[in-house]
């Protein structure tokens, strides 16, 4: 058997994969944007991404993403990389992660508005939840207008909506639903035009969704550490 691929290949794996879907649906490569994200990885490998050309990382949990960002920040200099916050958000955390965090893509409750505005404020999606069940993240998608109305009044930049396909559901249809999702949106924003959705296992059918922003963890960095 041959070795593993290394993080060069996989990262370059997931780039032609990506570029063939685009090509597939009829779309420009070159307007999506690839958020590799880092979860329970090492500072050392989002260095390692960062030579390989990749300035878009994304975290889910606090303080960890914390710490990474200042670690970049005092090697690199500000604005090297983008940090996107792409986990659900704990009220009393929103303030913390809006500091270090450009984009939040899971912005689901009335509350977390104006902490994310008087630390920042980062640009915003809307994550709608694409499932049956309430204790999930995000907003329910009858209460996306409100929520929408809420942080464009407040003065939030809202980008757009976010969703996760849900495990007992193909993720084409899912997807599909999140954009229409996405067109209601822009009934109350209209510069609203962005989507965030796809991950490792479902990226492809994202894009043909109209996915701009892929949130993509294992398929680049190989499986995650087990957490401590």
């Amino acid at each position: 058997m041959g070795a593993e691929p290394g993080l060069p290949e996989r990262l370059a794996a997931v780039r032609a994969g990506i570029a063939r879907a685009a090509g597939e649906a009829g779309r420009d490569p070159g307007e999506l944007t690839l958020v590799v994200v880092t979860k329970f990885q090492p500072v050392q490998l989002v260095r390692e991404l960062i030579e390989l050309g990749v300035h878009d990382f994304g975290e889910s949990r606090h303080p960890e993403a914390a710490q990474k960002a200042a670690a970049i920040e005092a090697e690199c200099g500000p604005g090297l990389v983008r940090w996107h916050f792409v986990g659900q958000i704990q009220g009393n955390k929103a303030r913390q992660i809006a500091r270090y965090t450009d984009v939040v893509h899971s912005l689901d409750r009335p509350r977390l508005v104006q902490p994310l505005l008087d630390a920042g404020p980062p640009d915003v999606f809307l994550e709608v939840n694409l499932t049956e069940d309430p204790a999930r993240g995000g907003v329910a998608p009858e209460c996306l207008p409100e929520l929408a109305r809420l942080a464009s009044a407040a003065g939030l930049r809202v980008r757009g909506v976010m969703g996760v396909a849900p495990r007992d559901e193909d993720p084409a249809q899912a997807f599909a639903r999140l954009a229409r999702y996405g067109d209601r949106l822009r009934e109350i924003v209209p510069d609203a035009t962005e989507l965030s959705a796809g991950m490792s296992g479902d990226y492809r059918q994202a894009i043909a969704a109209g996915a701009t922003h892929l949130r993509i963890g294992t398929a680049i960095t190989g499986n995650r550490p087990v957490p401590r």
